[in-house]
C-alpha cells in the first residue's frame, strides 16, 4: 500500500473515531454518571460498540453482496468510529475509582461485567446477523 492510500485509511479511521468518541460523549453527557456511582453508560457504550462491531465485521466478510463494500468502510466505521465509541481508559478509570473509594465489589463486579457484556455483545451481533442476512456458504 502507498502512502496515498494509508493516509486515506488514517484520514477515514480519524473521521470515524472523532464520530464515535463524539457520540460517547453525548451519551455520558446524557446519562451521567454520578460520583462513586455504578458506571452503567461506560458499561452500556461498550456493550453496544461490541455489539455494533460483531455486525459489521460479518456484514463486510461473511455476507454475499453484489458489489464489495468500499475499501475505507472498515477502517472508518470498525477501527474509527466502533473504537472512538467504545471506551477501555474509561472503563479501567471507572474501575481505579471505585476501588480507591473503597467499594472492591462494585469494582470488581463492574470489571468482569464490562468484560462479560463486551465478549457476550460482539458474539451476540454477529449471531442475530448471520441468522437475519444470507451470509456466504464455504466450500467444504
Amino acid at each position: 500500500m502507498g502512502t496515498r492510500a494509508e493516509l486515506r485509511v488514517v484520514g477515514a479511521v480519524a473521521a470515524g473515531g472523532a464520530l464515535g468518541a463524539t457520540a460517547r460523549y453525548g451519551a455520558s453527557l446524557l446519562w451521567p454518571t454520578p460520583a462513586h456511582a455504578f458506571p452503567w453508560t461506560t458499561l452500556t457504550v461498550n456493550a453496544v460498540g461490541c455489539a455494533v462491531l460483531g455486525v459489521l465485521m460479518v456484514l463486510l466478510t461473511e455476507t454475499r453482496v453484489r458489489v464489495a463494500p468500499h475499501p475505507l468502510l472498515r477502517p472508518f466505521l470498525g477501527t474509527g468510529f466502533c473504537g472512538g465509541f467504545t471506551t477501555f481508559s474509561t472503563y479501567a478509570l471507572d474501575t481505579r475509582l471505585l476501588l480507591d473509594a473503597g467499594d472492591p465489589t462494585r469494582g470488581l463486579l463492574y470489571l468482569g461485567a464490562t468484560l462479560l457484556a463486551a465478549l457476550a455483545a460482539v458474539w451476540a451481533g454477529g449471531a442475530v446477523t448471520r441468522a437475519v442476512v444470507p451470509v456466504r456458504v464455504t466450500p467444504a
